[in-house]
């Protein structure tokens, strides 16, 4: 990766024992760890910093903000902590890993929502810690796979928890702190809902939060859709030049992000969806970090064609604002089941997870059928998903809070930031906490599409001149109703997916025979699962170089073969 983060709790010995300090642009040294740094942004304003001090070091990697005029976050933070102790970490604000060493006080924290990962292992005999997977398994001297962690990644499309694939490679839990010996709970992300004015507070935070993130360096660009969370940025700041969509020129998601872009004087690039779009080599599989899958990465392909220095994105804003994951009441609708805009009062948590969690039932039982582990796929995931549910029931003060916890804490799409964040400044705006506090405090009911287009018009009434081309309509069933009678009418053209067709382009550019030239017993696998399977055999090929000699549950060996 271009940017990383790699320590370990030691002195520089047992740091060069791994890694040579010229691979870093720093090496800060504690009383307690060693950590190195690299990173494009190093000492920029809003990006990573590093500081030694009289009273110990602190390291800080990503985006980051602090309180007053202080540049230099690592800085800020350092002194904040011998003031005021872990309180001080509630005032970081943004997407980080952060390392301090006072030698009375020694930890790696993420920010409160996980948004940027930290892998650890004991094995090699000293606690190693980083932000890139890869470079801390090769410090395992005698790996082993973890059934559970694969079997979570090929039919959830993401490794629950602290598991990853490895058995000796685990990574920090959501809103927590990594120490010489434990792993140790915060307390930041913890539900409490009341009431306020939700609609006025949020267009204020939204406010503040991009206000905040206009620091950033360089030329300004933006992954836009034609949906309501990127344009929030693109109205907000006029120093945005370049839009960018993937999709063909003439596809509705495009028209109506070009249609955006010419509102706020913006320019517009499509990205057409050739190979690039799908290709899952090396250099794209090493985002999803071995735990999620790298389908989500829709730009990989188009990054030197991303001629910016500062990039935005709404990522998520969906899940914190919008109820991406609070469950609803459902009706039957033409023959589907569509979701209504009143609150389920009696969900069932495992059900609506895997809802929104990338399985399939019948993808992931034939998956099954062609690979050696003897496990029903079904009661599998729902177990799993189950531990994670119950094990952030004391983060949440209601049903609908915990599944909303849950699927944050295993948010799958991560790698789309992860990306971008290693080639680019990347804002990442659902990350701030003063936004985060309002979905904490904001009750699953006003966590909803009225409350953010409300709060997106007291920002700016123009905002929502041009509605998204799969949404005329305000109310949700008026969509899927019109949604049934285009697809069903002659001569009217049906709503669009948002995102290029994965099984045309499979098949299109041969990716069976280019991916998994091996494995023919899975080219009937839909193209999304056949991806996580060449996700995962990447990931580990690029630390370990020898992926074939372990995978024989994956039929690898002709006797698995069907």
């Amino acid at each position: 990766m271009n940017t990383e983060l790699f320590g370990v709790f030691g002195g520089t010995e047992a740091f060069t024992r791994f890694r040579s300090m010229d691979e870093f642009d720093d090496v800060v040294v504690g009383p307690s760890i060693t950590v190195g740094i690299r990173d494009f942004g190093l000492g920029t304003p809003g990006w990573s910093a590093s500081y030694e001090g009289d009273t110990g070091c602190c390291v800080i990697w990503g985006e980051v903000y602090v309180p007053g005029r202080e540049t230099n976050a690592a800085r800020w933070f350092l002194d904040a902590y011998e003031r005021n102790g872990t309180e001080a970490l509630a005032e970081l604000n943004g997407s980080y890993l952060v390392v301090l060493d006072t030698g009375d006080e020694a930890f790696a924290a993420t920010d409160m929502v996980r948004s940027r990962e930290c892998f650890y292992t004991d094995e090699p005999g000293v606690r190693v810690f980083g932000t890139d997977s890869a470079t801390v398994a090769e410090t395992i001297s005698a790996p082993s796979f973890r059934r559970d962690g694969i079997l979570e990644f090929l039919h959830l499309g993401v490794t629950l928890g602290e598991k990853t694939s490895i058995e000796q490679l685990s990574r920090l839990p959501i809103d927590s702190q990594l120490r010489a010996s434990s792993v140790t709970e915060l307390e930041r992300f913890v539900y409490n809902s009341s009431e306020f004015d939700y609609a006025g507070t949020l267009a204020d935070r939204l406010e503040r939060a991009i206000d905040r993130r206009s620091v950033l360096p360089g030329r300004k660009g933006l992954l836009l859709s034609a949906g309501y969370d990127s344009r929030t940025l693109l109205s907000q700041l006029p120093a945005i030049e370049h839009c960018y969509t993937v999709g063909n020129s003439t596809a509705q998601e495009v028209v109506g992000a070009k249609r955006l872009a010419a509102q706020y004087g913006a320019d517009h690039t499509a990205f057409g969806p050739d190979e690039r779009y799908l290709y899952a080599d090396e250099s794209k599989v090493r985002y999803s970090q071995g735990v999620k899958e790298s389908l989500h990465i829709h730009h990989a392909g188009y990054t030197d064609e991303i001629d910016v220095d500062t990039i935005y994105h709404g990522l998520l804003c969906d899940t914190f604002f919008r109820g991406h994951f609070t469950a609803h009441v459902d009706l039957e609708v033409f023959g589907k089941r569509v979701p209504f805009e009143r609150l389920d009062p009696d969900p069932d948590p495992i059900d609506v997870l895997l809802s929104r969690f990338g399985y399939t039932r019948s993808a992931s039982q034939d998956l099954a059928e062609r690979t050696a582990f003897d496990v029903d796929p079904e009661s599998f995931v729902r177990q799993a998903v189950r531990d994670e549910f119950e094990a952030v029931l004391d983060r949440s003060d209601s049903i609908q809070n915990a599944i909303n916890c849950c699927g944050i804490a295993n948010q799958p799409s991560m790698p789309f930031h992860t990306h971008l964040a290693d080639n680019f400044f990347a804002s990442f705006l659902a990350t701030d906490t003063e936004l985060l506090d309002w979905h904490l405090r904001a009750p699953p009911s006003k966590r909803s599409t009225d409350t953010f287009l409300e709060a997106c018009k007291q920002i700016d009434p123009e905002m929502l001149r041009h509605r998204p081309p799969d949404r005329p309509h305000n109310v949700t069933l008026f969509n899927e109703m019109e949604r049934f009678v285009r697809r069903k009418t002659p001569f009217f053209d049906s709503f669009e997916s948002p995102w290029p067709d994965r099984k045309q382009l499979f098949t299109r550019y041969n990716f069976d025979q280019r991916l998994l030239p091996e494995l023919e017993h899975v080219h009937d696998l839909p193209a999304r699962h056949k991806l996580r399977l060449n996700d995962f055999l990447g990931w580990v090929e690029s630390w370990d170089g020898h992926a074939d000699q372990h995978l024989e549950w994956i039929g690898r060996n002709s006797t698995f073969a069907r």
